[in-house]
């Protein structure tokens, strides 16, 4: 099978792939974020990289049987400025939908966040399919709702695993993790607010996370775990590590590792929650499938 991977991210397609054991031909990947592209060479070294998808008329490609992307959100997600189509980010899913008319794959899958219902429609209408809502809660540690436009068939939601944040944690974090003192007189006045607002992934053991973020707005916002309370009647709070992000993201460890953390929170919030994806996979026809 020849897949072109459009807004790549760390190739989180490629991973779901081999985990629904889908034979792989060609995996050609169109990203421009540097990090991204250092992560999914370490792991992938024999992906294709095309660079710029605006460039996407010179690329030249042969027959391709399956393209995935998620165009970015931002104009989309209530985290972003709700700008929908304006927004210049999501415009370029009119470029995916121009590549789909193009190459005419046997297969597409689309991802993107919960959004207006006239801006999913108008989508549907582009790709001529309508999406399927899966909650990434399914499978794994965080709230991660999000929509899925293909012309796989029969899809059906995943088994519920029952996995919560204490699932996911490392048994062992260094210091550097925890909030301060400076950062727990901050969180104590703004922690209610920074929860609504979903600026922070905030969670305690028992209870999913919320959505991995990609941009942080602060020092302070990023992604929190509540583990209790101490002897002095104080939060114990800290940030999770990248690799509890990868967890949540069912990626294997330390895939990310080779870049600075800040940036490797940035590719998790962009990335894909590879089981879900993985389940999406499993439903391809058995011709595509090593048995």
């Amino acid at each position: 099978m020849n897949i072109l991977s459009l807004f790549d991210g760390i190739s989180c397609g490629i991973v779901a792939l081999e985990r629904a054991n889908i034979k792989i031909d060609n995996y050609y990947a169109s990203e421009i974020d540097k990090y991204a592209i250092q992560i999914s060479k370490k792991n992938y070294p024999n992906i294709i990289q095309l660079g710029d998808i605006n460039n996407w008329k010179l690329w030249n490609l042969p027959n391709i049987d399956l393209i995935i992307g998620g165009s970015p959100c931002q104009g989309f997600s209530n985290a972003g400025l709700g700008l929908n189509f304006n927004d210049p980010r999501s415009k370029l899913f009119f470029n995916f939908v121009d590549i789909l008319k193009y190459y005419k794959p046997k297969y597409f899958l689309l991802e993107n966040v919960k959004m207006k219902k006239e801006w999913q429609d108008i989508i549907s209408e582009f790709v001529e399919a309508d999406p399927i809502e899966i909650n990434s809660a399914l499978v794994s540690g965080q709230d991660r709702k999000r929509l899925y436009w293909t012309n796989i068939k029969n899809i059906i939601y995943p088994h519920d695993r029952s996995i919560l944040p204490i699932d996911i944690l490392e048994k062992e974090v260094n210091k550097e993790y925890y909030i301060n003192n400076m950062w727990k007189t901050w969180w104590n006045k703004n922690k209610e607010f920074s929860i609504k607002k979903k600026y922070s992934i905030y969670c305690n053991l028992a209870q999913k996370a919320i959505s991995l973020l990609a941009r942080q707005y602060s020092n302070y916002n990023g992604n929190f775990v509540f583990e209790g309370i101490d002897e002095n009647g104080n939060d114990i709070i800290r940030k999770l590590t990248p690799i509890e992000c990868e967890r949540l993201q069912t990626l294997p460890d330390n895939y990310t590792a080779g870049i600075s953390n800040t940036q490797r929170y940035k590719c998790l919030g962009n990335g894909w929650t590879v089981d879900v994806i993985a389940h999406i996979f499993s439903f391809l026809p058995n011709e595509w499938k090593f048995i």
